[in-house]
């Protein structure tokens, strides 16, 4: 049974960062050439990907590691192929890990507060990480990345509209906690550039896996965040990492402190965690169709340093809450429509639309309303005031009735085509269907047809 279209709940009980949820859905069953495609496209190359699998107190799980040699010019090194399998168990010299608790490279950090590396100075990491035979020496060249290059590479490379999408939104929720923590603009964070090519390749890497696997919803029922203080060039700070704090605080996520006293949650791990959760609660009642684990690099007494992500098969719920929000424009030009969706779903949207009315003095004017679930609701409200004319917006608490939904895949003579399915309705997604048809030169309705005719042959 396919996983794409499904439910997914992620345990992290260890915490989190960008590799281990990279690793997890490698293992789930992501195939690594569609996180090696993404790679490619955003310079980043598939040949900076190690994939081992490894054992964590006895758990078999996938772990994920970042060539980040060759720093200058990363734009064009490392194509060719991804090293290492999630099968293979081959070693590797990992280039690039600075033993951090979960290999946590705390992606993006400024480099302002940060100016050792790219992470903390944990008490087992210090300025030389030389660990798996590589020491940065280069980190006092100061050579960095500002977030605006970034975004733009991301918004000129040829990704899917899907991992696009969720790219910059996990990038976006990084910049804007860095420059609230240090009075920047988020165009002016500054990444070192090691720390960028990990955080390129963590975040991308994720968001062409999850965009593959297409979710349904995802849930969290809390992260490990650790507790204690950690040291960096400026001093003894406290845990959780301001960082990570601040976009946890920002997306309303549920937080622990995991019962042990370091870092357990780097800000990349708690960004993507914002921008892929759709609530924060217990996994719902279904049946689990696979299991993906995610290593981190530390060792821990008391359990498995593993983060874990399960698809699930979820029954529709008689009554699953959310926020219904909505503002009325009559000022505002209908050519910024479609972005203000494209960031309103960005920033945790279930669904968004337009309706035509009439305002005051016989106006014309548009009334935008969107869905949100708790956890993102203030964040949509955000983005609707950030991306609009609007200087208000209204919301009101809603129910719906959710059907089940996955995703099959079938064979049409224009080539594999994937059909969501919900109850008894099956529908095939229209962007494979428009590729394939320019692909041969034909209209969508013909490949749209043949999808709907291998799905109902497949069905019986």
């Amino acid at each position: 049974m396919t996983l794409r279209g499904c439910h997914l709940h992620v345990d992290c009980a260890s915490g989190a960062a960008g590799d281990m949820m990279l690793a997890a859905l490698i293992d789930l069953g992501v195939p690594v050439d569609v996180i090696g495609d993404a790679l490619d496209a955003i310079g980043a190359g598939r040949g900076r990907l190690r994939v081992t699998r490894v054992v964590k107190s006895g758990i078999a799980s996938v772990d994920v590691k970042v060539d980040t040699s060759g720093e200058s010019g990363w734009g064009h090194a490392h194509a060719g192929s991804v090293a290492g399998s999630a099968t293979s168990g081959s070693a590797h010299d990992h280039v690039g890990r600075h033993g951090h608790e979960h290999g946590h490279h705390d992606h993006g950090h400024h480099h302002g507060s940060h100016d050792h590396t790219h992470g903390h100075a944990h008490d087992d990491h210090a300025h030389a990480h030389d660990d798996h035979g590589h020491s940065h020496d280069a980190h006092g060249d100061h050579h960095h990345v500002h977030y605006a290059d970034i975004r733009a590479r991301i918004l000129g490379a040829a990704l899917t509209p899907g991992t696009r999408t969720r790219a910059l939104d996990i990038f976006d929720r990084l910049a804007r906690a860095e420059a609230k923590l240090h009075g920047k603009t988020v165009d002016t964070v500054a990444f070192h550039e090691v720390g960028a090519i990990d955080s390129v390749v963590d975040i991308v890497g994720t968001a062409a896996a999850l965009d593959w696997l297409s979710p349904a919803s995802v849930t969290c029922a809390s992260v490990a965040m650790g507790s204690g203080t950690l040291t960096c060039a400026h001093g003894v700070l406290p845990v959780p990492a301001p960082a990570a704090l601040e976009v946890m605080r920002e997306a309303g996520g549920v937080m622990t402190d995991g019962g042990l006293p370091r870092e357990l949650c780097t800000p990349t791990g708690a960004s993507i965690l914002a921008a892929t959760v759709t609530s924060w609660k217990p996994a719902p009642t279904g049946r689990a169709l696979g299991v993906g684990w995610g290593a981190g690099d530390a060792n821990f007494k008391d359990r498995a340093n593993v983060l874990r992500v399960v698809a699930m098969a979820v029954e529709a719920r008689s009554a699953d809450p959310v926020w219904q929000l909505e503002a009325n424009l009559d000022d505002m030009s209908p050519e910024l429509c479609a972005p203000a969706s494209d960031a309103i779903f960005a920033a945790g949207a279930l669904d968004v639309w337009w309706t035509p009315i009439t305002m005051k003095k016989g106006r014309p004017a548009l009334m935008l309303a969107a869905l949100a679930p708790s956890a993102t609701r203030d964040a949509v409200a955000a983005a609707i005031l950030r991306e609009t004319t609007t200087i208000g917006v209204r919301f009101a608490p809603k129910e719906r009735v959710v059907v089940a939904r996955s995703m099959v895949q079938v064979t049409t003579r224009y080539g594999a085509i994937a059909v969501k399915v919900a109850g008894d309705n099956a529908a095939p997604e229209y962007e494979a269907c428009a590729a394939a048809a320019k692909e041969h030169g034909v209209p969508v309705k013909l490949v749209f047809a043949a999808a709907l005719a291998a799905y109902e042959l497949q069905a019986r």
